[in-house]
């Protein structure tokens, strides 16, 4: 295998190892606190979960479904975007649906990317954001996770000095695994830089609803002539409490949604089609869910910050997404954020995502994800604070 010529551009995967010790922990009969991965712990509201039991109730909608979408789930996610963002689209040429988020941007990547294209991408980020076009052939040149004025200092730098010139721009805000926030401001200048530049530019919006301030998340499309370049990835993994559902969408320019569906329709015959009915419900419906679950996360996230602060380590707030980007303790910030992730585990029973999992930029930080109610993230600063202590 490992003369494979995409498995040998990727390298082993960083969170191997420490679930191989959880489950191992498990297996004993260890209680592991898992905040690493983003798995959100509810379930859709009962109407959604109605209408998937309805529909697959009927002979008829047990085979084939469609590649791109069932038509009232692209229009859903049309009149999503207009409630939401204001933003007109097209539910033919400008929505396609896909298997989640992260199955769409692979794809795109694999629908757009030749050998040896270069693609900017943030580090820290999702690692999607990155193996999707390095699997795909592509070099990666990093930029900054976060949207301040290095970013577009880095983005001029790289328009200048690399050889052959980028023709993709990865962003994503809320960000995963850093939860920094952008606005339409910067957006505004992303696009006029995008389009001086004849870039592409992918935007992931999967945290679109997780935000905690008074001011909603903006979409890129939000800017005047954003769908000349843009293509924005969301999904109804967080939102609806719907992860292993697999729907996500891509929204925005025309050539980018034909060559993803184009591609997509070599690949998959979409999602079940009493799958994509009760999203188009979910969509359409009651939206009590994305409040309810803005406040579950959002009180989650008090809960760690206070909790883990008493216990002796400071984790700044996040202002959106499900998880928190926290610096390693200082006694244990020359391990390494994988070592500190294994000895977290083996000593206080706690799970987490080391930093350098989300790009070399990651490593001093651990990814704490905000997927345990409040009584397991107390136990969890109780334990951490014991091991804290044992450390000295």
């Amino acid at each position: 295998m490992d003369e494979f010529y995409r498995i040998r551009r990727l390298p082993p995967y960083v969170f191997a190892e420490v679930n191989a010790m959880k489950a191992a922990a498990r297996a004993r009969g260890v209680d592991i606190i898992d905040l690493g991965m983003g798995n959100p712990d509810g379930a859709p509201p009962p109407h959604v979960i109605d209408k998937l039991a309805e529909v697959a109730r009927n002979p008829r909608a047990h085979g084939y479904s469609a590649s791109k979408g069932i038509a009232g789930l692209r229009k859903a996610q049309a009149a999503y975007y207009v409630r939401r963002f204001g933003v007109e689209l097209d539910p033919d040429a400008e929505v396609v649906v896909s298997l989640g988020s992260k199955e769409g941007l692979a794809n795109l990547a694999q629908a757009i990317t030749a050998p040896g294209d270069v693609v900017l991408a943030p580090n820290p980020s999702y690692p999607i954001h990155q193996f999707g076009f390095i699997i795909a052939g592509a070099a990666i040149r990093s930029i900054p996770a976060a949207p301040g004025p290095d970013f577009f200092l880095r983005l001029e730098y790289a328009l200048r000095y690399t050889v052959p010139k980028p023709t993709v721009l990865v962003i994503g805000y809320p960000s995963n695994p850093t939860a920094y926030v952008a606005d339409v401001g910067f957006y505004g200048k992303v696009v006029a830089f995008a389009r001086e530049h004849k870039l592409w530019v992918i935007s992931d919006l999967a945290y679109a609803e997780i935000y905690f301030g008074e001011t909603p998340t903006p979409s890129i499309l939000q800017v005047p002539d954003a769908k000349e370049v843009a293509i924005e990835f969301t999904s109804m993994s967080k939102t609806y409490s719907m992860a292993g559902w697999r729907i996500g969408f891509a929204v925005g320019n025309r050539t980018l949604i034909n060559a993803l569906t184009r591609v997509k329709s070599y690949l998959d015959y979409g999602a079940f089609t009493p799958v994509q009915a009760a999203a188009t419900v979910a969509l359409n419906g009651p939206q009590d869910i994305v409040e309810a679950n803005r406040q579950l996360y959002k009180a989650r996230r008090d809960c760690l910050v206070q909790s883990f602060g008493r216990a002796g380590w400071e984790i700044p707030a996040p202002e959106a997404s499900m998880f928190a980007w926290a610096p390693i303790p200082e006694p244990f910030r020359a391990m390494g954020s994988m070592e500190f992730s294994k000895r977290l585990l083996a000593e206080a029973n706690v799970a987490v995502a080391p930093g350098v999992g989300f790009g070399e930029e990651g490593e001093g930080f651990v990814r704490i994800a905000l997927v345990e109610n409040d009584q397991r993230l107390r136990q969890a600063a109780r334990n951490i604070k014991k091991f804290l202590g044992s450390a000295g």
